[in-house]
């Protein structure tokens, strides 16, 4: 269990994605666009186990829910932040 609040670094470790902050910008930047009717846990370039983590995490309300919202809009088209 973490004891603080995760990062996008630690998001993209537990997804088991290079987390350096170039890799990040360029795997949002792929897939960014992504159709606003699909949930993040539902894009096609997620495997299998990255999947269910991510609706685990969303469904059980989970520590991780708050940057994970925050790579959803960033999927989605918004911002992308530091």
């Amino acid at each position: 269990m973490l004891t603080q609040q995760p990062t996008m670094e630690d998001l993209f470790t537990q997804l088991g994605m290079n987390n350096s902050p170039e890799a990040i910008f360029e795997f949002i930047e792929k897939h960014r666009g992504m159709n606003s009717f699909r949930h993040i846990e539902e894009a096609p370039f997620w495997n299998d186990s990255q999947a269910t983590f991510l609706r685990t995490a969303i469904l059980e309300d989970a520590e991780w829910v708050e940057i994970i919202d925050q790579l959803n809009t960033q999927l989605h088209g918004g911002n992308q932040t530091e």
